[in-house]
């Protein structure tokens, strides 16, 4: 197959597993609750970690695939989202199986900024379109189709292996990055910014806590209004 097309393959299949994974638990929460003890709400909590580790980490990506390749960071990223989907199956209580969405999450932040630029500095200009269509529609797909596939799996084999079906595909991805993307990087990477990152990962949860507090501040005593079956006060 040529080059140019299969760079953008390669990067796909990643970003379609990272994103798949983002949605694929949601339909299995109450069979991997009741499996390790715990509740299917606190079992969001694995939902939200993973999101969140993907919005603290994506900022750094940048910078270590200029300091160490592109390749070899993308190949790194896919090795920890494998090990994380390792964890996420061998979990026994809530707290591991949130650190493991966390270490999923970390190779997902690599993943994707870096496979896009992989694809910039691959692909030559006059087919970088085309390739661009061949990572944005699986990235797309992958949020829908997550949900249906991890209830199906859930059903009729296990919920464990919503993660292990990662491995054999992540083993594929890093052979054929390993053997066919270029090792580019820069020659006089910057500074890393290390306040930026302490900030951006502030901030990421912060936000939404922030917006909760604006409405309660925008729509006072909201809670203090009389049901519609009660009589008004005269």
């Amino acid at each position: 197959m040529n080059k140019q097309r299969l760079i953008p393959l390669i990067v796909a299949t990643a970003l379609f597993m990272e994103n798949m994974d983002s949605t694929v638990i949601a339909t299995s929460l109450p069979a991997i609750a009741a499996d390790i003890g715990t509740s299917p709400l606190t079992l969001k909590l694995a939902i939200t970690s993973y999101l969140l580790s993907l919005a603290v980490f994506i900022p750094a990506s940048g910078w270590t695939a200029d300091r160490f390749g592109a390749r070899i960071v993308f190949a790194g990223a896919v090795a920890v989202f494998m090990l994380g989907s390792i964890g996420c199956a061998l979990s026994s209580s809530v707290t591991d199986f949130v650190f493991a969405r966390i270490l999923q999450g970390l190779g997902g932040a690599m993943m994707t900024p870096v496979g896009r630029l992989v694809l910039l500095r691959s692909v030559d200009k006059s087919a970088l379109v085309n390739a661009m269509a061949w990572v944005t529609v699986p990235a797309l797909i992958g949020p829908v189709i997550g949900p249906p596939l991890g209830g199906f799996i859930t059903t009729y084999f296990s919920w464990h292996w919503i993660f292990l079906i990662n491995i054999p595909i992540g083993l594929l991805g890093i052979f054929l990055a390993l053997k066919y993307i270029d090792p580019i990087k820069s020659e006089d990477p910057e500074r890393f910014d290390l306040m930026g990152l302490v900030l951006a990962a502030s901030a990421s949860p912060a936000s939404p806590s922030g917006c909760r507090s604006q409405a309660s501040i925008s729509c006072p005593g909201r809670s203090s209004r009389p049901s519609s079956g009660s009589a008004p006060s005269r």
